[in-house]
């Protein structure tokens, strides 16, 4: 009986993985065709790739995506390791609301983050550009930080901070070389993923910048809405990529923090 079950389980696993990935397939290859056509094979070729880094809006939407995604990642990475020491901290019953509260960003829509935080800036009157779109992944991206950190430090030994201060230590050199290490992959997977997620994001930066300043998912919802330019393809073969070797180094990390 266990068989028929597996082989079911096995076969159900591969069309969805067949549903999910076979057109990313399709549109990689895609992105080697000579030609503009999609139903036809015109020869194999980069002419696509050199297109796309000739191409100065993609360019600059390329700048601004790396840029964006750095400068969240290392201020939500900050704010998310401190904030995740001091929920640590707490008492039972505050640490579980925090944590609550923590949760729910995540939980939440996108699209339900992006107009709440699209209404904040319109009500406080600030101009939505860049700073926006920053301000907004570091916001989502915190939590993600907060989950990082946060086995690490129950991993810890409760007690190492407070032998260090009896010791002589100061908080601060207490923190930076007694938790800092201890909780030190998971602030760089905290890191890593909090990167990650900021070069994928597309629905909060649609609603918290302008079209003025776009990164590559803006751009691309942009250009697709006009017609499907080969070049896409090659960018969207070179994020995939991207996003995979990044997806699978944060994997791994975490596994290993789990260890």
């Amino acid at each position: 009986m266990k068989k028929p079950q597996l082989w079911y389980k096995k076969l159900y696993l591969g069309l969805i993985l067949i549903f999910l990935y076979v057109p990313i397939v399709v549109m990689i290859i895609q992105s080697f065709n000579a030609g503009k056509s999609r139903a036809k094979w015109e020869g194999f070729s980069f002419r696509w790739y050199g297109e796309l880094f000739q191409d100065r809006s993609i360019m600059q939407a390329l700048q601004v995506t790396i840029l964006v995604a750095v400068i969240a990642a290392v201020v939500a990475t900050i704010l998310g390791t401190l904030a995740a020491i001091g929920i640590y901290s707490m008492k039972k019953r505050p640490q579980a609301l925090m944590m609550t509260i923590t949760n729910i960003p995540m939980t939440m829509p996108d699209i339900v983050t992006g107009i709440s935080l699209m209404l904040l800036f319109l009500f406080t009157k600030v101009e939505r550009g860049f700073v926006t779109m920053v301000m907004a992944h570091i916001t989502f991206n915190t939590p993600y930080v907060i989950l990082s950190v946060m086995p690490k430090l129950k991993q810890m030994n409760k007690h190492s901070y407070e032998a260090a201060l009896d010791l002589g230590a100061s908080p601060t050199y207490a923190l930076t070389h007694v938790i800092i290490p201890e909780v030190r992959q998971g602030i760089i997977t905290g890191a890593m993923l909090s990167f990650t997620l900021s070069l994928d994001d597309f629905t909060i930066s649609y609603f918290t910048t302008s079209p003025m300043v776009q990164n590559l998912s803006t751009l691309i919802y942009s250009k697709a809405r006009i017609g499907i330019d080969p070049t896409l393809n090659a960018l969207s073969a070179l994020m995939f990529v991207a996003l995979l070797v990044l997806l699978i180094i944060v994997n791994r990390r975490t596994a290993e923090s789990k260890a």
